[in-house]
């Protein structure tokens, strides 16, 4: 389990992220199609997954907008974007605000990708939504880096997911 605040009062994640040097667990999402996303789906790309609790939230907004902006300058690499939300609304999001470097995936279905990555809050009141995340893993799907954000309206830290692709 896993401590963060939101708005300074804690709140509690299911489990802990992935650890760096492990492979990271198969999930498998919605795309905004409605079609299946499977960790194996990107093999032989690096991927940064942005993970956020609601795409209508301010924070979760404007990490999506920065992760468009730097993945169109990211080779050989994919910024996976994952939320509860449905993809209708992922798709909404996207449309209105002319997001194209990113992939949209939503773990609506069943949540498993939350529960397997320990990122399912399990009290407050996002209980059940997933824990602002990024996770950035290497063309075989083995964990580079992890950052939880601890207070979870703040933003991830964007230049450390982008320098443990340039480190690796």
């Amino acid at each position: 389990m896993a401590t963060v605040t939101l708005n300074g009062n804690a709140i509690n994640t299911l489990g802990s992220l992935p650890q760096v040097g492990s492979k990271a667990p198969d999930f498998k999402l919605a795309r905004t199609d409605l079609s299946d996303a499977t960790l194996n789906d990107y093999q032989g790309l690096k991927l940064i997954l942005n993970i956020f609790h609601s795409i209508d939230t301010g924070t979760c907004a404007q990490s999506v907008r920065k992760f468009n902006i730097e993945a169109s300058e990211l080779e050989n690499t994919k910024v996976l974007c994952i939320s509860k939300d449905l993809p209708f609304a992922q798709t909404r999001f996207c449309g209105a605000e002319g997001i194209e470097n990113v992939e949209m995936l939503s773990d609506f279905r069943d949540g498993n990708f939350g529960k397997n990555y320990g990122l399912v809050f399990t009290d407050g009141p996002i209980r059940g939504l997933l824990s602002r995340s990024i996770i950035v893993l290497d063309e075989n799907g083995i964990v580079l880096h992890t950052e939880q954000v601890q207070e979870v309206v703040e933003e991830p830290n964007y230049k450390a997911s982008l320098y443990a692709l340039l480190d690796e």
